[in-house]
């Protein structure tokens, strides 16, 4: 029962809140006004101090808390000032107070929070492995970054590396996408996935292998199962797309990500056996043409002894049929231009 507890006990997603924060418009003239009193409290104070001899005098007293206020005002306002931002079009900035959620704002324009909001609430978790040379810069590039509070809701273009997946017979190809995603959930990219850029990468890239494995390359004449309406990787981009949308759209809904678009980009068999399958589709090449040839010369054929026979041109018997039948699939099959043979005798002879 416990195990089963444990199991059904997930974390819900979380939700995204739209908060608007004050216009910094309006909020800058009253902090510099404030800075403004501040200065002027702690000078007064300074001069009541200095003017004052007896150190028991109310005056000096006023004084001491007219420049201790002015201290405390210069630093509060100064430290305000921090919480000035300004967001651009397609740009949202996640409010973060002592670790909580506080809301979202998307809306562009000068603003003003809470100067203690975090700008960036974490660092992405470093991970001590032995890398090599090739990884290494890629590594720590990952390592460094930190999850940021200024969140970008534009449309971002994700080129994927070209991947070695074996395909629905087994194939080796390679394959490779482009990618257009945004983000529409900003409270689950940042808080319920570690890195959501890293996220769509890694989730992106096992989408194109899973889909990959699907179908194959390209149609098999020698399967069972061929046929023309069979969808296959090279002739049926569109639906092929369509499937690699869906399959992302559902691995990255958690992550607050939406897929604008998804795309082939790269298509073609392994190095290892490129060469055989290209041999392999000139033979069927070859194969069909032959095949289309011979169609049509027996089709002439026919039309011709028939032609013959129906205006009393000649009288063939079998043997005679078989000979013209004979020579004529020969004129029209050869690749070569025919010899004519003269014969000065008869066809029994």
């Amino acid at each position: 029962m416990s195990e089963q507890t444990a199991f059904t006990h997930i974390k819900p997603p979380t939700q995204e809140k739209i908060v608007h924060a004050a216009h910094g418009w309006k909020v800058l003239p009253l902090l510099t006004l404030g800075f403004v009193a501040s200065i002027a409290l702690i000078i007064a104070g300074g001069l009541v101090l200095n003017s004052n001899e007896e150190t028991h005098n109310s005056t000096f007293f006023l004084g001491l808390c007219a420049l201790l206020l002015g201290i405390v005002c210069v630093i509060c306002t100064s430290i305000s000032y921090l919480g000035f931002f300004t967001l651009e079009p397609n740009e949202a900035r996640v409010l973060i107070l002592f670790g909580e959620y506080k809301g979202t704002v998307q809306e562009t324009g000068f603003y003003w929070g809470n100067p203690f909001y975090t700008r960036s609430p974490k660092s992405s978790i470093q991970v001590n492995t032995k890398t090599t040379k090739d990884d290494h810069e890629e590594n720590n590039t990952e390592s460094n970054k930190a999850v940021k509070s200024l969140i970008s809701l534009r449309a971002r273009t994700l080129n994927s590396s070209k991947l070695k997946v074996n395909d629905k017979n087994g194939n080796p190809i390679e394959i490779a996408a482009v990618i257009v995603w945004r983000v529409i959930d900003t409270a689950k990219a940042v808080f319920d996935v570690d890195d959501y850029e890293q996220y769509v990468r890694t989730q992106s890239e096992t989408a194109l292998r899973y889909v990959a494995s699907l179908y194959a390359y390209d149609h098999n004449a020698d399967s069972d199962d061929a046929s023309i309406d069979q969808i296959t990787l090279r002739s049926n981009i569109s639906e092929i797309s369509t499937t690699l949308k869906n399959e992302l759209e559902e691995r990255l809904s958690d992550a607050g990500i939406q897929i604008d678009d998804a795309r082939l980009s790269h298509l073609a068999y392994a190095p290892e056996i490129a060469q055989v399958m290209l041999r392999r589709q000139q033979a069927e090449a070859i194969i069909a043409a032959r095949t289309k040839i011979v169609q049509g010369a027996v089709s002439m054929v026919d039309m011709a002894i028939k032609e013959l026979e129906a205006d009393n041109v000649v009288e063939l018997d079998s043997e005679r049929k078989a000979a013209m039948v004979s020579n004529l699939m020969v004129v029209l099959c050869s690749e070569n231009d025919a010899q004519p043979v003269l014969n000065t005798g008869t066809l029994y002879n």
